[in-house]
């Protein structure tokens, strides 16, 4: 057991370092600074020159009390070389009230001038030695709180005697005074320009609680496969199979426990081990560029639709029997090894039932990102299916309160079947989508959905029966009310044709604007009616989502801009992007936002994913961040400029410029910090005023 523990700890030492390393971010890299010290006399001021990187910050060194942030610090130690007189002098700080969390925040960027005075006592010249500490944010992470060491040359003077009182008065001053907030405080020339208004910028513990919330939620997902993989036909008839073998008479209680929950945590380490080959390939690197490839998506299309049939009785999905009876084989010798084979036994008689489900569990993590979300989802995952056999093995009398399986099952099954489908279909409307056939239109996607769901629906209602089915003489509740509740969802579809924003499903659907008739069928090809702009006279404008007018070309949009005088709405998205669709059916068309994309604004919207090849005298090699990237196709182009300008490959990502291609100071906005429209809203608002 004990080696059994320490395998899965240093494997997880292992990806977790590994995450690491392709990940850090070093404070220093974000952040420069150059102390100096100017004395005429006993009077000494130590000046602090601090360099901060487009969009990144540190917060102020008086901070009012209450306040979580961490304060930029010029700690002096207590000598009796000098006194310290008052507290750090910075310029004013950019003040922004953070309304999710309702506090106030204080800080400063670009360029600034920090000082500290103190009274020389010394008559010979001695080292000051201090320390230099902060924290820097930019609008959507901290980074760790850094401290560095400083020195810098006094020069002594012939009298300066201080009364020791008023030297420890100063000390105390001196510990105090990051929970005072500066009145007056003193400004210079080189901080000017940190009294430009910038965005709300999110702290490092409200950056943290966001990651836990969304990493909980990968795990109850992937727990929740897991418990529905638990009901399916060929795992829930082996619990208490599985479990008699723990609890058998010739073993001991105590032993018979040990042994379940070896074999229980056998199961967690297989589907493990699964996302650690996804991870260790270098995989995981590549699942967030794979969700929108083509011939990934077409082969989970494939995939998924073929596992959907097998679940509505059309054909039987098993293993080679070699591959069973061996792991079977390896499970007679007994053991710690006996018991890991036994799990994987199960793991793959179980594969008929349960790869369907981690398939679409992998499918949608891929598309999530991350190997720290794969890992959580896989230990969610197998957890789930490895709770039952470990708990019926300790309290072996739950045993009897099962319900026997029977036609219930099946049904449950056939349900999974449609969904499936259903969703199968998400991935080859991706792979349509980037490489524009337009084969699977908006119109046609809601329209197989309708059939699929409409078609369930019956199902539920007895009117189908399928291969496998046993006869319905009369329905449950609890089977009337799934009926009733798909053919409501289902109706729900329908409106969807004629352009309805379905906003419940518009996350799945192909944008509005992907379709023959844009808009919806009742708008014909005018799209949306506040166009007030004539797109035919406009070179490489085009309709957009929520048929806004919009540029697909970086270079002719901000010409437009400048003919116009409107800022640039650069819009980093993909066709394939699930949160991009999102943001632009759920914010993009919410009252006092459409009317500023559409009037206030010109947008250009970058697809990183597009596949149209780029000119051959364009086409090059560029490499970033030590790594060589081939920009051949339009798509790699935009991917480049916003890896190499903002440091992120994450979609969706918005800024906003002038007219002549200068980012604004109101940051930028993201799915994750500006999926409320009231957020959204008020960052738009802030880039409008700034140019105002």
């Amino acid at each position: 057991m004990k080696k059994l523990i320490n395998l899965l700890c240093l494997f997880s030492i292992l990806l977790f370092s590994l995450q690491l390393n392709s990940q850090i971010e070093y404070p220093e890299d974000k952040v420069s600074w150059k102390f100096s010290v100017d004395q005429d006399g006993e009077d000494a001021t130590i000046i602090a020159q601090i360099t901060m990187v487009k969009h990144w910050h540190i917060y102020a060194a008086n901070l009012p009390d209450g306040a979580f942030t961490i304060p930029t610090t010029i700690t002096l130690p207590s000598s009796k070389n000098y006194s310290i007189k008052g507290k750090v002098i910075e310029p004013k700080p950019i003040f922004v009230h953070d309304k999710e969390a309702d506090e106030d925040l204080y800080y400063h960027s670009n360029k600034i001038v920090m000082k500290r005075k103190i009274k020389v006592k010394s008559k010979k010249d001695f080292v000051l030695k201090g320390i230099f500490g902060f924290q820097t944010c930019d609008d959507s992470h901290c980074l760790p709180p850094y401290e560095t060491d400083f020195t810098l040359n006094i020069k002594g003077v012939s009298s300066g005697d201080e009364d020791e009182d008023e030297e420890e008065e100063e000390d105390i001053i001196e510990d105090t005074v990051s929970s005072i907030i500066a009145d007056e405080p003193e400004a210079n020339e080189e901080s000017k320009n940190s009294e430009e208004k910038t965005v709300d910028n999110t702290k490092e513990k409200k950056k943290e609680n966001k990651e836990d919330q969304s990493m909980w939620g990968v795990f109850l997902l992937a727990f929740g496969s897991g418990f529905l993989a638990l009901i399916m036909p060929c795992v829930f008839p082996m619990i208490p199979m599985t479990v008699s073998f723990f609890t058998r008479d010739k073993q001991s209680k105590a032993k018979g426990i040990k042994n379940a929950l070896l074999y229980g945590a056998s199961i967690v380490l297989i589907h493990l081990l699964l996302g650690a080959i996804v991870v260790v390939t270098g995989a995981g690197e590549l699942l967030n560029q794979l969700s929108t490839d083509v011939y990934f998506n077409i082969f989970f299309f494939l995939m998924l639709f073929i596992f959907g049939l097998s679940f509505l009785g059309a054909f039987e999905i098993q293993l080679p029997s070699k591959w069973v009876n061996s792991a079977d084989a390896k499970a007679d010798k007994g053991g710690v090894v006996g018991i890991f084979f036994m799990a994987l036994v199960l793991s793959l008689a179980s594969f008929s039932c349960t790869g369907p489900i981690l398939g679409s569990l992998l499918g949608g993590l891929s598309a999530y990102g991350g190997s720290t979300a794969l890992m959580i989802g896989m230990f969610g995952f197998g957890l789930a299916l490895a709770l039952p056999f470990m708990l019926f093995a300790i309290f072996p009398t739950w045993l009897n309160s099962m319900p026997s399986s029977g036609g219930w099952l099946n049904v449950v099954k056939v349900f999974l079947g449609f969904l499936e489908i259903a969703f199968a279909f998400k991935f080859l409307s991706t792979a349509d989508t980037t490489m524009q056939w337009h084969l699977l239109e908006r119109e046609i996607f809601i329209s197989i959905w309708i059939a699929v769901f409409g078609a369930l629906t019956l199902y539920l209602f007895g009117k189908i029966r399928l291969p496998h089915d046993s006869p319905v003489d009369k329905l449950s509740v609890g089977r009337s009310m799934m009926a009733t509740f798909v053919l409501a969802f289902t109706i729900y579809l329908i409106p969807g044709l004629w352009g309805a924003p379905l906003k419940l499903v518009n996350a799945f659907l192909p944008p509005d604007f992907y379709a023959e008739a844009p808009g919806g069928f009742m708008k014909g090809n005018s799209g949306h009616s506040n166009n007030t702009i004539d797109a035919e006279h406009v070179d490489g404008m085009h309709e957009g989502p929520q048929g806004i007018m919009a540029f697909k070309d970086y270079d002719k949009a901000k010409a437009y801009a400048q003919k116009v005088n409107k800022p640039l709405f650069v819009d980093f998205t993909g066709w394939g992007c699930v949160n991009c669709r999102k943001m632009e059916q759920s914010v993009w068309g919410e009252p006092g936002i459409i009317e500023h994309l559409t009037n206030d604004v010109v947008i250009v919207s970058l697809y990183v994913d597009e596949r149209t090849g780029l000119p051959k005298n364009e086409q090059k090699t560029v490499n970033l961040d030590g790594r060589d990237i081939d920009v051949v196709t339009i798509g790699n182009k935009w991917t480049v400029k916003q890896m190499s300008e903002y440091k992120t490959s994450s979609q969706p990502y918005y800024v906003m410029q002038t007219p002549d291609g200068k980012d604004l100071s109101n940051g930028s906005a993201d799915y994750q910090n500006h999926s409320n429209p009231n957020k959204f809203k008020a960052w738009l608002e802030e880039g409008l005023n700034e140019l105002k």
